[in-house]
């Protein structure tokens, strides 16, 4: 970790966490089947208090996790992280009752968490989700739905919803023990009419399946047929939940940066190593003009992604106005440039780097996808631009 932006305690827990992410996360990541929720990897994340801190600690903490756990064991830096994302609603907009309920055994390791945005038809434009949550009437004899404007609790009953429709691309899904979900309460009205409920796994009507996915992580699909909701399962107000949505991802995007800054930093070490050490053409490969030169390469777009990205969490924890922009230019460059180095990785090291289980065969398939989830790189960009003429026409 650079100097410039660490002091010595945190330089000595990052040594840290690579040493246990080898020692203790890895063999029981190599254990697990692959698409599938590693409950045992979990419980030892949450032994060792990684997960506790998901709710204790900034922004920066949160980088510093994933890009030391990614170094070493990118299964452990993923199970963290997707356990932060579908429980961190519920720890800054639920009630009393949900977290108490729900986040010691997350802190644990005991029950797992998922975060249900994106669906079939409403990926990149999350805003034009259709999961529907219709509202029932809260008095006997009253009508079958009220009005979507209506969404207030009556003062004979709570409010009750009922679920229907699909959700895409879940991590976590179908085994989680609970989700985050993100329904449309009032049609028509965009992000202005989506609410966000904590659904525990056990509702009736709520399934799912698995998808087998280029990397292995668990990721699937849900599917509600009138899933019961009620008031008590409200994440904020009502028409208020891309609110929620928004406030999780400018958290996580950033942090999304710090994972593939970590698995950036492997393949340069790996590359180092064996250019180092590879013979070729009567030297080292590290002799060669146009081999150094691309190391550097490397290095230098490496470097600068990690600098965006602690500075976009910096900002998030000191509460900037500039907090959406900084995490998605964050999240944009660094994944674009792990995947730049791990691609070169892969070159400078030759056939040897195809063949299955190699460290950079893994990360191959590992660095694809963060330039798609949590908002693909074109999405970024669009962030990036609607944020400066917002500033521009602001007159800041």
């Amino acid at each position: 970790m650079p100097a410039f932006s660490l002091d010595p305690p945190q330089t000595a827990w990052c040594a840290e966490l690579r040493t246990l992410a080898a020692e203790r996360l890895r063999p029981l990541a190599e254990k697990g089947e692959p698409g599938h929720v590693n409950r045992a990897l979990l419980a030892e994340l949450g032994q060792l208090g990684l997960l506790e801190r998901l709710f204790t600690s900034g922004a920066v903490d949160l980088c510093l996790m994933r890009e030391s756990l990614a170094y070493a064991c990118t299964e452990a830096e993923t199970a963290l992280a997707l356990q932060g994302l579908g429980a961190h609603p519920v720890h800054a907009y639920g009630t009393p009752a949900q977290r108490e309920r729900w986040l010691p055994r997350v802190a644990e390791g005991s029950a797992v968490a998922a975060f249900a945005l994106s669906e079939p038809g409403a990926g990149s434009d999350a805003a034009a989700l259709e999961l529907r949550a219709e509202r029932e009437a809260s008095r006997p004899g009253g009508p079958a739905e009220a009005p979507a404007a209506s969404l207030a609790a009556e003062s004979d009953g709570p409010a009750r919803w009922r679920l229907t429709g699909e959700k895409c691309w879940i991590s976590n899904a179908p085994e989680a023990d609970f989700y985050t979900v993100f329904a449309r309460t009032t049609p028509g009205a965009g992000a202005r009419g989506v609410t966000a409920f904590l659904v525990p796994a056990d509702r009736p009507g709520l399934t799912g399946a698995g998808l087998d996915m280029l990397s292995p992580h668990p990721i699937g699909t849900l599917a509600f047929d009138a899933v019961p909701v009620t008031a008590d399962d409200l994440l904020g107000e009502p028409d208020r939940g891309f609110r929620v949505a928004m406030g999780t991802l400018n958290l996580f995007r950033p942090s999304v940066g710090a994972f593939a800054v970590g698995m950036a930093q492997a393949a340069l070490d790996a590359t180092l190593a064996h250019t180092g050490e590879r013979d070729a053409f009567g030297g080292k490969l590290k002799d060669l003009q146009t081999v150094a030169h691309q190391v550097a390469e490397m290095a230098l777009r490496m470097e600068a992604a990690r600098l965006m990205v602690y500075a976009a969490a910096t900002a998030y924890d000191e509460g900037a106005p500039d907090v959406p922009k900084r995490a998605a230019m964050a999240k944009l460059l660094a994944t674009e440039t792990a995947q730049y180095v791990v691609d070169t990785a892969v070159q400078l090291h030759g056939a040897r780097a195809l063949r299955r289980g190699h460290l950079l065969e893994h990360l191959y398939r590992e660095v694809r996808a963060p330039r798609v989830y949590e908002g693909a790189s074109e999405v970024q960009r669009g962030i990036i631009a609607k944020e400066l003429y917002a500033t521009m026409e602001a007159g800041q």
